[in-house]
């Protein structure tokens, strides 16, 4: 279905699982990858630090903005404990994100912005992810083969780790891959129409 109409739509993002879910929902868009500082003021509620980058991001593309140009920008952290759990700088650091994850329950949220010269939509969504205990081999297993430090939490929830060692998940399953689907289609049939 052609959801687009004359518009076409551009990823702001280099992120593959975000090029991944759109081609397979048959969405065309234009890659284009923009360098955002993702720095947010330390007051802000970390339940809002998604939305608020995915906006920072669209900003930094406006020059390129026109009424038939729809940019999309998203940003996804994981909460732990009311702490946000940002991508790895290291082994260690993967390693130590992991450990905390295992065996417990987090959240993860997708902010979303939509933006044309004319318009902006800002959305996010939550989901909860629970993992069953992670051995140190397992963690150490998966830091090697997945090399996950460009994922906010040390992980990809495609991945080895979130095909065998899921408890639960609520909420949408490619909202934690980095775009909540379902909602983002709703929201570009609605910002189009």
């Amino acid at each position: 279905m052609d959801i687009l109409g004359s518009n076409t739509l551009i990823l702001a993002s280099k992120s593959p699982r975000r090029q991944e879910l759109l081609n397979e929902a048959h969405i065309p868009f234009v890659s284009k990858y923009i360098d955002v500082e993702e720095s947010y003021p330390s007051s802000l509620n970390p339940a809002d630090v998604p939305t608020f980058l995915a906006d920072k991001k669209a900003e930094a593309l406006k020059s390129e903005l026109k009424s038939d140009i729809i940019v999309l920008t998203a940003d996804t952290i994981v909460i732990y404990k009311k702490k946000i759990l940002e991508k790895p700088k290291d082994r260690q650091e993967a390693m130590s994100m992991l450990q905390k994850l295992g065996g417990s329950s987090h959240k993860v949220i997708t902010g979303v912005c939509l933006r044309n010269s004319e318009k902006k939509r800002v959305f996010s969504q939550l989901s909860s992810v629970e993992f069953h205990d992670f051995t140190e081999a397992e963690i150490n297993y998966y830091i090697s083969k997945y090399n996950p430090y460009d994922k906010a939490g040390a992980y990809g929830i495609q991945d080895w780790i979130g095909l065998c060692k899921i408890k639960s998940i609520k909420g949408s399953y490619s909202n934690i891959m980095g775009l909540p689907m379902g909602l983002l289609y709703k929201e570009l049939v609605d910002f189009v129409n």
